[in-house]
């Protein structure tokens, strides 16, 4: 009898099949030619498959989705024009990669190169890049409300730069599509089937019950393969047109240049004070850099940062300008945070200089300003009471002793996680086993193991008896997706809520329930477990560093202490905390995608891109609050948290040694070399 494994068990063992391990009969390779230029018009495009033959638009789905107006949506393929380096113009087929390869020089493509919009500044002040917009701000709007405060002691004003920082996932995006007839199946490193589906079907204009998406084993994501990709729809739609199974895989320079990256904000602050230290408003302007199409993250960003920008504290009066705007880049994506990260560096590094010029202690300006009793600022947040658990971070953290070195540095915030509407789970008994389908889908995380916990808690059965069935639309009637710090929480109130509706059953059909029962027959339950308000959290980091002479920062101790309700699983939770702190790290310290002013890409490999490697592992210390949620299982948010505090924490850390006031990520080491660390 084959032995049962946990999902990390299977990958780590090499049993795992990932989209690149799957081969079907007659399978052909997709290989996609791509436009050189960042904007360039279209004269002709001759060969492959290509925008005269498969014409629409990528509908948006996912985290972040939202409609788009039509000459500003990413088109399946540039016919008329090329709007950033690296978009699809033409995908050409063979029977294996390297012949697909060879067969792009076949596509003859004829540009007309244009001056490209390559930043935010360059946007808010070039022509439109679209003849139907009267300029490049893709959306405004606006949070809170107009202020004056006329006699206010002390106005600081900054302004803030977030870089683009690409997801680079171990596993880069990949899809094999096979159509029989007309029911299309793709197998795909999601996560979420289900957004995938929805996609597939809006984009192509097909009908929901003629297409099945299967999860393969997916390794990472990071918010990146929660969406739509023009890939995809080629894809599928290849696979209709050929009648043969079609695989493509994406290289990690095609990552680097058409994946969608994360970041990519600009923050202008402007802090209201007393001389005690006391906020008394905010006046914001959040920019993000949406790329080259509407929809999506890219639209949704900016407006989602503007509702955190007060963070954990008591500012009564707020007013923040929300600005999304189009440059001649791939669209933004939502990378491990997604929005979080970026408001709060914006707010923390503004406490940090009111403290120093109040000559504060950053923790004392930070007290001052919590709150102790629940709040909802003028923007819209709404967290507990911030004092007591700053106080008690604080403590966790040993501050009052370890500040004296002046290496340290601080950063508090609010994890909002992506609570509604919900989520979806099935679960099936049969032949002794129970198999249980869940709406959003692991992507590296290990899922099963919290879910098998839950299932065994609740069912009182041991977790041999327990299948965690990877995403399939077939299996699983609807969903919403592993992304926002949800999965436990809303994932797991689902799991519950269709676990207590099954011993509902036995009990009204033999009068007790007991898990010989369960195992015994054959039930098959599902639920859309759904969820309403708010269920956010507060999070605390502390870092320390040295700097050397050439600039380089090394990271000493990273301090955590979060709020995740009930732990699930200890091991999950340090290790999501770790993996997200390294992530926060690297946007600090290194991580940037790069483009040259003509809109080349300047950091085309993994390496060129950034990502920290095991030597520049710091000591961890992680202390989680004791605290249940009002979830029937007691989680919170945990995933993003790490990528929210880590990057304040550091930058005022790297700000005590150097001495250099620290606006951007990532601090680049010309501006520390030769200060003493």
């Amino acid at each position: 009898m084959e032995e049962e494994l946990t999902s990390t068990e299977k990958l780590v063992r090499g049993k795992g099949v990932y989209v690149d391990d799957i081969r079907l009969p007659g399978m052909l390779h997709m290989a996609v030619v791509r436009s050189p230029y960042a904007r360039a018009r279209i004269l002709s495009v001759s060969g492959g498959l290509n925008g005269n033959e498969l014409k629409g638009g990528v509908e948006s789905v996912g985290e972040g989705a939202a409609a788009a107006a039509s000459e500003t949506t990413e088109p399946i393929f540039g016919l008329k024009s090329a709007n950033y380096a690296g978009q699809p113009v033409a995908a050409v087929f063979a029977d294996d990669l390297y012949s697909a390869q060879d067969l792009m020089d076949s596509v003859d493509v004829e540009y007309e190169p244009l001056k490209p919009v390559m930043s935010i500044d360059e946007a808010l002040r070039a022509p439109p890049i679209y003849s139907s917009t009267k300029s490049n701000i893709m959306s405004e709007k606006w949070r809170g409300e107009e202020f004056e405060i006329a006699d206010a002691p002390l106005v600081l004003e900054d302004e803030f730069l977030n870089r683009r920082v690409a997801t680079n996932p171990i596993e880069p995006r990949g899809l094999v599509a096979s159509s029989e007839g007309s029911r299309l199946t793709i197998w795909i490193s999601t996560q979420s089937v289900h957004s995938i589906k929805e996609g597939i079907v809006g984009s192509l204009n097909l009908k929901p019950e003629n297409v099945r998406i299967i999860q393969a084993d997916t390794g990472g994501g990071f918010g990146l393969k929660g969406g739509m990709y023009t890939e995809y729809l080629i894809a599928a739609y290849a696979a209709m047109k050929y009648k043969r199974p079609v695989k493509w895989v994406e290289t990690r320079r095609e990552h680097m240049m058409a994946s969608r990256p994360g970041r990519g904000v600009k923050g202008k602050m402007k802090l209201f004070a007393d001389r005690s230290g006391r906020v008394l408003g905010l006046k914001g302007e959040v920019i993000v850099e949406g790329g080259a199409f509407s929809g999506g993250m890219g639209e949704f960003a900016s407006n989602f940062i503007a509702l955190q920008c007060t963070g954990p504290y008591l500012i009564q009066k707020a007013h923040v300008r929300a600005l999304s705007v189009y440059t001649n880049k791939v669209p933004l994506g939502p990378y491990r945070g997604a929005g979080r990260p970026e408001a709060a560096f914006f707010i923390e590094r503004m406490m940090d200089k009111l403290a120093d010029e109040l000559k504060m202690d950053p923790a004392d300006v930070r007290l001052l300003n919590a709150t102790t009793e629940p709040f909802k600022s003028p923007t819209g947040l709404e967290f507990d009471p911030s004092r007591p658990f700053i106080e008690k971070a604080l403590n966790e953290f040993n501050y009052r002793k370890r500040v004296a070195n002046g290496n340290a540095g601080i950063g508090f915030f609010v994890l909002v996680p992506a609570l509604q509407p919900g989520e979806t789970c099935r679960i099936a008994v049969r032949g002794k086993k129970v198999n249980v389908w869940l709406g959003g889908n692991s992507h590296g995380q290990g899922h099963d193991i919290f879910i098998k916990k839950l299932v065994s808690d609740e069912f009182g059965i041991g977790e041999d008896d327990i299948i965690v069935e990877r995403g399939d639309t077939d299996q699983l009637e609807d969903g919403v997706g592993a992304w926002g710090s949800r999965t436990a929480m809303v994932g797991g109130a689902a799991v519950v809520s269709v676990a207590r509706k099954i011993k509902d059953q036995i009990e009204k059909e033999f009068g007790e329930y007991t898990p010989e029962h369960l195992l015994s027959n054959e039930f098959d339950v599902y639920t859309f477990e759904r969820q309403k308000g708010s269920l956010t959290s507060l999070g605390g980091n502390m870092a320390s560093v040295d700097i050397d002479a050439l600039g380089t920062v090394n990271v000493k101790e990273i301090d955590c202490y979060y709020d995740v309700g009930r732990a699930l699983n200890i091991d999950m939770v340090r290790s999501q905390i770790i993996g997200g702190a390294i992530q926060g790290m690297g946007q600090t310290l290194t991580e940037e995608i790069a483009y040259g002013p003509d809109g080349q890409l300047l950091t085309g490999s993994i390496s060129d891109a950034g990502v920290l490697n095991a030597e520049s592992l710091p000591r961890f210390n992680i202390k989680l609050a004791d605290s249940y949620s009002r979830l029937p299982h007691g989680a919170k948010g945990l995933g993003e948290a790490p990528t929210i505090g880590v990057p304040c924490a550091l930058a005022r850390a790297i700000e005590k040694v150097s001495g250099r006031r620290i606006r951007e990520t990532p601090v680049k080491p010309e501006l520390l070399v030769g200060l003493e660390g």
